[in-house]
């Protein structure tokens, strides 16, 4: 079983920055793909970045591009969500997510990923 954790939430101000990380433990072969979601109350949950980790292959969504970089290191396997010029409707839980293999192009199917995190929050104030 793989595990999922993310940390690095808080309050920030209007473009300000913050950094998620999310920590990929367990059972892992292979390569994967990694994605951060976010979601805030009555809204969809919305696929914002994502990283393959056999390629460093990247993708974003339009609302964050620019703004939002994300990356991986090893040893441990952790991914980061770096966010600058943040916007009070950034203002979300922010979910990481896990499947084994290649990153679906472009696509933020929260479908295709078998283990989540817990999630952290992230307030933006005007």
């Amino acid at each position: 079983q793989v595990q999922v954790l993310e940390s690095g939430g808080g309050s920030v101000q209007a473009g300000g920055s913050l950094r998620l990380s999310c920590v990929v433990s367990g059972y892992i072969i292979g390569d994967y793909c990694v994605a951060w979601f976010r979601q805030s109350p009555g809204r969809k949950r919305e696929g914002v970045a994502s990283i393959y980790t056999g390629d460093r292959m990247t993708h974003y969504a339009d609302s964050v591009k620019g703004r939002f970089t994300v990356g991986a290191a090893n040893a441990p396997d952790t991914i980061y969500l770096h966010m600058n010029s943040l916007k009070p409707e950034d203002t979300a839980r922010y979910y990481c997510a896990y499947h084994a293999g290649i990153c679906s192009s472009g696509q933020f199917e929260d479908t295709d990923f078998s283990n989540w995190g817990q999630g952290t929050q992230l307030t933006v104030s005007p």
